[in-house]
C-alpha cells in the first residue's frame, strides 16, 4: 500500500497538535503516514504536547515513500511549503491560510498522480483561506477543482458530496458550504439525484453491497403531503424514483427530526438505513456531530482519490495549549485506510 498524506491545517489552529499526538500515542496505526507540511510548524506542534515526556523528534523525508522506514514515535515531515516562520497562533492570518492551502494542493495532487493511497486533512480555517486569496469556501470545494483540473474538465463536470460518518450514522449532504436559503434552492431534482447516484456508488464500493438509503425531507413533517411546502412532493419524490428506477435502493422522504434515529446503528441493533441523504449541512452534520465530534470523520465522495478529515474545526481557543484530542484525526486515518483499500468510486 502506498503512503497517507496528512495534511498540516492551519498551523495557527490545532492541527499540528492532534497530529503530533496522533504519532505519539498512536504507534503501528501511524505506520506509512507522513505529514505534508512546514518543519517549524510541525516542531511547534510537537512541543506543545510533550506533556513532561521526552521530545517527539520529526523526520525530514525527500520523497512520500521514505514515510515507512520513519520508526514509531517520529513525525515523517515532507517540505511541501517554503520555510517560514510559523505563523501566531489563534489568529487568522494569510500566513496560515497559505500555508493550509498549499499543503492541502500538494497533498491533492500526489494523490491524483498515484503517489500516495489517501489525503487525511487537518482543520483549516476559512477566514485564513480568504485572507490569503484562496477563493474556496473549504477543503472540499478545493478538491473538487484540483481533481477536475487534473482531468481537464470544469468543477461542475466532477460532482463531490460531503459524508460524514461514525461508527453509529452516516449521512451525506445535498448542498454543503453555501447560506440557507442557497441551500433551500440547490433542492432540486438533479442535485437530490445525483446525491443518491454519488452515495450509492460510493458506499457500494465501502460496504461491498448495495446501500440502504434513507432520505430527509426538507420540511417539517416531510411537508405533511405538501401542506408545509411542496419540495417534497415536486423534488424529492421523483428523484427519489428516478433513483430507484436505477436499481437504487433508497426510501424516503421521511420527517427530518426522526430519520436520523432510525437510521442509527446502537450496541446490539443495526440501523434501518446504511446512510441518510441530507438536504443541507447543518440538517445532516448536527446529528452525527451530537453522537460525538471525537468519533466523526468527513470523507469527500466522487472525487477520484481518498480523502478524509476530522469532524471538527481549528480550536483557535485552545492552540499551543495540548488540550486537543486527536481522536477525530485517528479515526479519519482509520477511515482512510479502509477506503484506499476499497476506493470509493464517483458517480
Amino acid at each position: 500500500m502506498k503512503p497517507i498524506a496528512i495534511t498540516l491545517g492551519d498551523p495557527a489552529g490545532i492541527g499540528p497538535e492532534i497530529i503530533a499526538k496522533a504519532f505519539r500515542d498512536a504507534g503501528t496505526q501511524m505506520a506509512g503516514c507522513f505529514v505534508a507540511g512546514d518543519l517549524e510548524c510541525l516542531r511547534r506542534g510537537a512541543a506543545a504536547v510533550q506533556e513532561g515526556q521526552a521530545g517527539l523528534p520529526v523526520a525530514v523525508i525527500e520523497t512520500a515513500a521514505q514515510a515507512f522506514d520513519v520508526p514509531p514515535r517520529c513525525i515523517p515531515l515532507l517540505q511541501v511549503v517554503a520555510p517560514q516562520a510559523p505563523p501566531p497562533l489563534a489568529q487568522v492570518s494569510a500566513a496560515a491560510g497559505r500555508i493550509a492551502a498549499e499543503c492541502v494542493t500538494w497533498a491533492a495532487r500526489a494523490a491524483l498522480r498515484g503517489e500516495v493511497s489517501a489525503l487525511v486533512t487537518a482543520p483549516l480555517h476559512k477566514e485564513a483561506l480568504a485572507a490569503a486569496g484562496v477563493h474556496f469556501p473549504g477543503h472540499t470545494e478545493l478538491l473538487q477543482a484540483e481533481a477536475a483540473a487534473f482531468a481537464g474538465r470544469k468543477p461542475a463536470d466532477v460532482p463531490v458530496r460531503m459524508m460524514l460518518a461514525s461508527d453509529e450514522l452516516r449521512t451525506v449532504l445535498v448542498s454543503i458550504h453555501m447560506s440557507l436559503r442557497d441551500a433551500i434552492e440547490a433542492v432540486d431534482v438533479d442535485n437530490v439525484l445525483q446525491t443518491l447516484r454519488i452515495t450509492h456508488a460510493s458506499l457500494s464500493a465501502l460496504l461491498g453491497r448495495k446501500p440502504r438509503i434513507g432520505v430527509a425531507g426538507l420540511n417539517p413533517h416531510a411537508g405533511e403531503g405538501g401542506l408545509f411546502g411542496r419540495e417534497e412532493v415536486d423534488v424529492i419524490i421523483p428523484a427519489l424514483r428516478a433513483a430507484q428506477a436505477e436499481g437504487i435502493d433508497a426510501h424516503g422522504p421521511f420527517a427530518p427530526d426522526t430519520v436520523f434515529m432510525r437510521a442509527r446503528h446502537a450496541a446490539g441493533r443495526a440501523g434501518e438505513f446504511d446512510v441518510v441523504v441530507a438536504m443541507y449541512h447543518d440538517q445532516g452534520l448536527i446529528p452525527v456531530k451530537y453522537l460525538g465530534v471525537e468519533k466523526g470523520v468527513n470523507v469527500t465522495l466522487g472525487l477520484p482519490m481518498v480523502r478524509t478529515s476530522p469532524d471538527h474545526g481549528t480550536a483557535f481557543d485552545i492552540a499551543g495549549s495540548g488540550r486537543a484530542d486527536a481522536s477525530s484525526l485517528l479515526e479519519a486515518v482509520r477511515m482512510a485506510r479502509r477506503l484506499a483499500a476499497a476506493p470509493l468510486r464517483s458517480a
